[in-house]
């Protein structure tokens, strides 16, 4: 049986996968069905804070996957030219 550790980590892989061939957004929702997997590992170890922290990391993960897609995201990975 596939253990949430290990199918947290395989989702972790085709994120990073997505987001070095520059689809961003799939990325961002393939990382947060992977913190999905690692909350239900937390809870099932009985590690609440932990389980907590990964769900508010995962809140907050969320709301800029919306800010980006929303187009409210007004940060850039260029360097900024000089005027």
């Amino acid at each position: 049986m596939i253990s949430f550790a290990l199918l947290g980590g395989i989702l972790l892989n085709i994120g990073a996968y997505l987001t070095y061939k520059g689809k961003i957004y799939q990325a961002v929702i393939v990382y947060l069905f992977a913190d999905v997997c690692w909350i239900m590992m937390a809870y099932q170890n009985d590690d609440y804070t932990g389980a907590f922290l990964i769900v508010t990391g995962t809140i907050f993960g969320f709301l800029a996957y919306l800010k980006m897609k929303n187009g409210e995201m007004k940060k850039t990975l260029h360097k900024d030219e000089e005027l």
